[in-house]
């Protein structure tokens, strides 16, 4: 029998797990410290003025004098990559994979490409950093779930992906739901629970629901049917209220539902066979994690209200530090708790993704180069690699408009960059209509913050300063939540 923890209860922001770290060198936090207030404390400021700083990977590591380290998976949608800090925010290792190409009777067999990943990120570690780990958190894409067997731990049914409509469910949760609630959208990690219970025909009495970063840290730790707040809110978890809600513990389907953690808190060690494998300490502890954006947002450290992060890998994210709350289905606008904050924000499906369709990364570093990011470009796209959009319309039958193309590569691309951008824009520009607090500067998460070409444009488009998080990367905000799990 798969060990499972499979009942419907949350816990404070700040964890302490019940068991001693020797030679962990972390700082015991204040009851009811939460996730920005601990990134507040000395050790946060100390990870401020070092951020950035790395250590060589063949460093010495009897340097380290003992010091423990925090990894940090993030599992994006066309890869996935760790990182390895200190408690002081130092890099020492950080490795990226893309996932494989593991096919099963045709198909692409995401299940056993995310695992096999994932024990290949933890084999890039060197043995010697290994030893040194005192926890470990995962973050994934939002709205990415499988349903698992919880007797045997297999998957009842393929993954539904973060970007995968399900039109069929959008009628039954509406008529449930309250009138514009997140899970309304057809993208919704309730609509394809609803559309999976509806469409599988044998017995569902065993069924869990796990979103992508539960699944991989159940490989972990073992104790099937955990999550976090953040994965949780779009099944329909209330964040503020620290439970489901009445209208969706009354459905049928009701004891799939995981259940639901503080992002950053202790579920248990690392199993035995995963520690003597791949050399963990004993008291390796494996934390709860978050989604990839909310991560991105965490390695920023935007942590006063009115700071946003914009995450430009292969879509578009953005999200925006409030003190509103804000949730409406109807363009795709959901709030996310962060301590006594909310991080209001959404997704677009346009981004990188399409960038990488059209053009090879030698191209779009060369032609940028010979953009003038002051002129304003004629051309008006909407950059989308397949049919349909989350934010900011909430549209599944939205069709991508990457035409006409110009004779000039430059003028092409300055075409889509900018239009991206504009997409930005009018993301920001509802947030605020919505009610949340005013953006004034935004910092930039994912590989788009390297191209200082678009950050220019998106600068005169905003019309705000906007710049490059001094972190970029969500394995690092995963990292921070390893290391908020064992203080």
């Amino acid at each position: 029998m798969v060990a499972l923890l499979h009942h419907f209860t949350s816990s404070h922001l700040l964890f302490r797990p019940q068991f001693g770290f020797s030679n962990c060198n972390s700082i015991k936090l204040v009851q009811g410290a939460g996730i920005l207030r601990s990134f507040n404390n000395p050790i946060y400021l100390r990870m401020q003025r070092v951020v950035g700083s790395k250590a060589n990977d063949s460093e010495d590591v009897s340097l380290l004098g003992g010091k423990r380290l925090y990894l940090g998976m993030d599992f994006g949608t066309s890869g996935a990559r760790y990182t390895l800090i200190d408690k002081d925010g130092i890099i020492h290792s950080e490795r990226k994979r893309e996932y494989p190409k593991y096919m099963s009777k045709g198909v692409m067999d995401w299940v056993q490409s995310w695992k096999l990943t994932l024990f290949q990120l933890l084999e890039d570690i060197p043995d010697e950093f290994r030893a040194l780990i005192a926890s470990i958190s995962i973050d994934g894409t939002s709205a990415t779930i499988m349903i698992i067997d919880s007797t045997t731990g297999e998957p009842l049914s393929r993954p539904f992906l973060y970007n995968e409509s399900c039109p069929d469910a959008v009628s039954v949760v509406t008529s449930i739901a309250p009138v514009n609630h997140t899970v309304c959208s057809s993208t919704s990690t309730l609509c394809k629970l609803v559309s999976w219970w509806n469409s599988y025909g044998s017995s569902k009495e065993s069924a869990v629901l796990l979103h992508q970063a539960d699944w991989l840290l159940w490989l972990l730790h073992g104790k099937l049917g955990v999550s976090d707040y953040n994965n949780a809110l779009k099944v329909g978890y209330d964040p503020e209220l620290e439970s489901y809600p009445p209208w969706l513990l009354s459905q049928a389907y009701s004891y799939v539902l995981p259940s639901v953690q503080a992002p950053g808190t202790f579920v248990g060690l690392v199993k035995e066979d995963i520690r003597t494998r791949y050399g963990l300490p004993k008291d390796c502890a494996i934390c709860t994690g978050t989604t990839d954006s909310i991560a991105a947002f965490l390695a920023a450290r935007a942590t006063q209200t009115g700071k946003s992060v914009t995450s430009l890998g292969s879509t578009l994210a953005i999200k925006l530090l409030s003190t509103n709350r804000i949730d409406d289905a109807r363009y795709g606008v959901y709030s996310h708790r962060l301590d006594d904050k909310w991080l209001v924000g959404g997704a677009s499906n346009t981004g990188g993704a399409v960038l990488k369709q059209i053009f090879t990364d030698e191209q779009l570093k060369n032609l940028s180069k010979q953009i003038d990011p002051i002129k304003a470009s004629p051309l008006d796209y909407y950059p989308l690699q397949t049919v349909g959009e989350r934010f900011p319309v909430a549209d599944p039958k939205l069709a991508p408009r990457l035409t006409p193309r110009p004779e000039s590569d430059v003028d092409y691309l300055h075409g889509i960059l900018e239009s991206i951008a504009r997409i930005e824009g009018e993301g920001y520009k509802l947030l605020t209509e919505l009610g949340a607090t005013q953006v004034e500067e935004v910092f930039t998460a994912g590989g788009g913050a390297r191209n200082e070409t678009w950050t220019k444009i998106r600068e005169r488009i905003l019309g705000l300063p906007v710049s490059r998080a001094q972190q970029t990367e969500a394995a690092y905000g995963a990292a921070l939540l390893a290391l908020k799990g064992v203080q």
